[in-house]
């Protein structure tokens, strides 16, 4: 199949699932009338366009599989319109060839569900990021085994950042260059998606400003897909650990994933079966 195939397969896919998910929308739904002459449920092209705030001609030529080009902004407008929910949306995107809007990066809002599985990766240490390398939470081994990374107050709660920032990062992170190229690529490979968001943007544009180390690494515009890794750490008091470091993505959260560290030989598989809830203290930055 060529890609102009490909396309024009997409896009009539498109319209026969924006037709099947206007059918299923009655009126009363959205807050309009049932009317007495509708000769088929759900809604109408016209009242989808009207509630949407886009052109009706538009909305036919979309549903027609016309090679328009639709903004992430019509398209949250047609979903919330159509009433759908997250998979649906995210189907909707695809299919439209759009880049969707962030939903769960930026925001510390996280699911019961997964603090749960972090807490039941320990005593492995774990991470939960999103594509810039902001921690959004944490269990209760990685607190304490990164509790003495930072020389000051932690106030980036970002993988990256606390690497480039943090004077005491390359002592701490043995193969310091090595790691932080890493992370570099793995923000430039996710940016792909991202170019023009303003948060995304904003927050490159400060890197480059503070770091010039960023700055170097970010102009070789190197890619990298998530790899499994073998981080070496200085920890006080514990000693040099070797940890295999693997990337978990969470399926219930687009966008977000799990770091979770397991040791990579028996001498840090014994400081981790030791650690106990006591070696936290009572105040500590992620």
């Amino acid at each position: 199949m060529t890609p102009t195939e490909a396309t024009s397969l997409r896009r009539t896919e498109l319209g026969a699932f924006l037709k099947a998910c206007r059918a299923k929308v009655r009126p009363a739904d959205v807050g309009l009338p049932d009317g007495a002459r509708r000769r088929t449920s759900g809604l109408r092209r016209e009242e989808v366009a009207m509630l949407a705030g886009v052109g009706v001609t538009w909305y036919t030529w979309l549903e027609q599989g016309r090679p328009i080009n639709a903004s992430s902004q019509v398209l949250d407008a047609v979903a919330r319109t159509l009433l759908l929910d997250t998979a649906q949306t995210r189907h909707l995107y695809q299919l439209a060839e759009a880049t969707p809007q962030r939903r769960w990066e930026g925001t510390a809002v996280v699911p019961q569900t997964v603090h749960d599985v972090l807490t039941a990766l320990g005593p492995n240490p774990a991470v939960l990021v999103n594509g810039l390398h902001d921690v959004l939470a944490c269990n209760e081994s990685h607190l304490v085994l990164f509790r003495d990374w930072h020389t000051s107050r932690c106030v980036h709660r970002n993988l990256l950042w606390c690497c480039v920032t943090e004077p005491a990062a390359r002592q701490n992170l043995v193969d310091y260059e090595d790691e932080v190229r890493y992370l570099v690529a793995r923000l430039r490979a996710e940016y792909a998606a991202h170019v023009g968001d303003p948060e995304w943007e904003e927050d490159i544009r400060r890197l480059l400003d503070v770091s010039d180390e960023f700055a170097e690494l970010w102009a070789k515009h190197e890619v990298a897909e998530p790899q499994v890794r073998i981080r070496t750490y200085r920890m006080r008091p514990y000693g040099e650990l070797r940890f295999t470091t693997s990337e978990l993505h969470v399926a219930a959260c687009p966008g977000l994933r799990i770091y979770v560290q397991t040791p990579a030989d028996d001498a840090t598989r014994a400081v981790l079966a030791g650690l106990r809830p006591a070696d936290l203290p009572e105040t500590v930055e992620v």
